[in-house]
């Protein structure tokens, strides 16, 4: 998926059981969707906790953020809970949202790719974002996307 594209519709559960669907998350507003390659990592815990560190910033925009990994919900809901993620961590256990998005890795520990993508209310990518060694890449960008 690059800047420009529509973004394919999808639905998955999140941290709580919860189907949610990208376009009926769009309706609440622009969605900032990260995927990280596992729940619980170091690496993926500081981009993570930056996003919920800057999540007043990101709601002062009109944007809601929204995790994705290959992990199961019970292990999403473990993530959120030990570091206060209050935004939805959706599990995409077997990696068809993350074919459809590009980032889907075919061998190794870490199943998907570092990428954030960021969602206008009429599906359009705005910008999309692949930093694999700055955590804090991710959000910043994001933040910048929006603003201009």
């Amino acid at each position: 998926m690059q800047k420009n594209d529509l973004a394919p519709d999808f639905s998955l559960l999140d941290q709580e059981g919860n189907e949610r669907t990208l376009s009926t998350l769009l309706v609440n507003g622009t969605v900032v969707l990260f995927f990280y390659p596992a729940a619980l990592s170091p690496g993926c815990t500081k981009e993570s906790c930056h996003f919920r560190d800057l999540a007043d910033e990101f709601a002062q925009l009109d944007a809601q953020l929204v995790g994705v990994s290959m992990d199961p919900p019970e292990r999403q809901a473990q993530f959120a809970l030990k570091h206060g993620l209050n935004y939805p961590l959706l599990a995409d256990v077997e990696g068809v949202v993350a074919r459809l998005y590009g980032v889907k890795r075919s061998l190794g520990f870490l199943k998907v790719k570092r990428a954030t993508f960021v969602i206008d209310r009429d599906r359009r990518i705005r910008d999309v974002i692949t930093s694999e060694v700055s955590m804090n890449a991710h959000a910043d960008r994001a933040l910048a996307a929006l603003r201009t």
